[in-house]
């Protein structure tokens, strides 16, 4: 029986060793066919995400539009940044991701080039023979020349300087340091702020002016940690320089200024003098920026902003919560204002002396003359317009105080700022009740992107707004002598050992 069965039984049927190995050739070339073609998409199309708590390595809105506007993108040539970092700087991280998001953003309009001294000793040969540079600190070259010229220029006296397109980002600017038990710390990096403001130095050639009436204003002197100073800083990394002028004898604004700055007016304003400003803002891309401190408007300059819609009242705007008196003056950000549209909504508080203003929207006189008055800041709830401020026992009186609205800041249009043929020709104004938000100690974020956001659709950049510094957070883990033995032993002796004991096992158990 068992003779037949295996008579019968079919013969083993010989492995055909070619066919599996072909078959496996042929899977492991489609499993290396997929491996490559997902490295090729995820190189190409990829999704960057910043995990990072406040966001360090993201551009800003204003940045990513002007990335986007037509002065980067309609640029005749790429701009080219040259980053001569050496990895050992403190910066180099933060600085080489905020670089990438720039070349990305623009649509490859911003061409990088990473450069390490030590690893790359030729190329930086290359680049400093090119530009003339002593690489002496970190740096970012940005090169946005559209003509043959050279990079570096060399005058009549011998004296070289850069090319008016070619700017460099040093290191040292990027961060806002402290000093501290006699040791320089960093408390701040404004890297954004920097490259920012260097990418649009490189690409407009030279900064706009702006004059800053000096025999009027009373905005403290020009020393460190003045608002004046600090002023001035603020406008520079807008690319808009500011120069002195007095208005005693004056004819005519220059030409050349793009923006008049009246910073406090503590001194008013002649006939002749208000006839120069009003010649002024009837000029064609007319820009004044306004500060008024402590409610204190002199007669001619307080007529001449009623003129236009904006009305600086006498008092001080304040609150009270409970039996407290509060006198910084909070206030929101007005919506439905273009170029403060990142701001729109969001609360913010003026540190020390603030003053409302009446701000006449849709007046039908200033409509007949093409004058537009709106609101920026209005007070939040609670807030009046106190007019007889520091008597003592301050309360909210109907028949002598300013109620609600109370407008903080204000902007003036005139001109057809609608029509796109003729909005680059409007004159615009803009009116901030308080001087004291500029000092050291009463600095605000929002305050400060307002500032910049102002000044720069004043001078017709729309698409650009401040970037403020960005804090950098130091932490400190409070540990005890025997928690740092305990983690010690963990490292040094725990985790070897159970690496060795599963090196162990898999080791028996292939020897079985």
């Amino acid at each position: 029986m068992s003779d037949e069965s295996e008579a019968t039984r079919k013969p083993a049927r010989a492995l055909n060793r070619w066919r599996i190995g072909s078959l496996s050739a042929f899977q492991t070339l489609l499993i290396a066919f997929v491996i490559i073609c997902a490295n090729y998409l995820a190189f190409h199309h990829y999704q960057r995400v910043d995990l990072s708590r406040n966001a360090d390595y993201s551009l800003s809105p204003a940045t990513r539009r002007y990335l986007t506007s037509d002065a980067v993108q309609k640029h005749p040539q790429a701009v080219k940044w040259i980053m001569a970092y050496r990895r050992s700087s403190p910066f180099y991280e933060r600085v080489r991701a905020l670089a990438e998001e720039y070349a990305k953003l623009s649509n490859g309009r911003v061409k990088l080039e990473v450069i390490d001294p030590i690893r790359s000793p030729d190329r930086m040969n290359e680049a400093v023979a090119a530009y003339g540079i002593t690489l002496v600190h970190d740096l970012i070259l940005i090169d946005a020349r559209t003509d043959d010229k050279p990079a570096v220029v060399e005058n009549a006296d011998m004296t070289r300087s850069f090319h008016p397109n070619v700017k460099v980002a040093v290191a040292d600017d990027m961060g806002v340091f402290t000093t501290s038990e006699g040791k320089r710390k960093i408390a701040a990096f404004r890297g954004e702020d920097v490259l920012t403001a260097r990418l649009v130095e490189a690409i407009e050639g030279k900064p706009r002016r702006m004059a800053l009436i000096v025999d009027k204003s009373q905005i403290g002197e020009d020393s460190a940690a003045s608002p004046r100073r600090f002023l001035i800083d603020t406008l520079r990394f807008q690319n808009i320089e500011v120069e002195e002028l007095q208005m005693s004898g004056l004819e005519k604004i220059p030409d050349h200024c793009e923006g008049v700055i009246l910073a406090a007016p503590k001194y008013d304003l002649g006939s002749q003098e208000i006839a120069v400003l009003e010649n002024y803002w009837n000029r064609p891309r007319a820009a004044i920026l306004t500060l008024i401190k402590d409610g204190e408007t002199p007669p001619n300059i307080r007529a001449f902003l009623r003129g236009k819609g904006v009305t600086p009242r006498k008092d001080r705007v304040i609150s009270r919560q409970k039996s407290n008196l509060v006198t910084n003056a909070r206030g929101i950000f007005t919506k439905g204002v273009p170029f403060i549209a990142d701001l729109a909504g969001q609360t913010t508080e003026f540190g020390g002396a603030s003053s409302s203003l009446e701000v006449r929207e849709g007046a039908a006189d200033l409509l007949n003359k093409r004058i537009l008055p709106m609101g920026l800041i209005e007070a939040a709830p609670g807030f009046w317009g106190e007019t007889r401020f520091g008597g003592g026992n301050e309360k909210f009186d109907e028949r002598e105080d300013n109620t609600s609205p109370l407008n903080l800041a204000a902007c003036v249009i005139r001109g057809a700022e609608s029509d796109d043929r003729f909005a680059a020709d409007s004159s615009r104004m803009i009116v901030i009740t308080n001087t004291d938000f500029l000092s050291p100690e009463n600095h605000r974020a929002e305050n400060l992107d307002f500032l910049a956001s102002s000044v720069n659709w004043m001078v017709g950049r729309e698409s650009l707004a401040g970037i403020g510094p960005r804090a950098l957070g130091t932490y400190k883990l409070p540990l005890l002598e025997a928690q740092v033995s305990f983690i010690n032993r963990i490292n040094l002796f725990f985790i070897p050992a159970a690496f060795l004991l599963i090196g162990t096992y898999v080791w028996s158990a292939r020897r079985a």
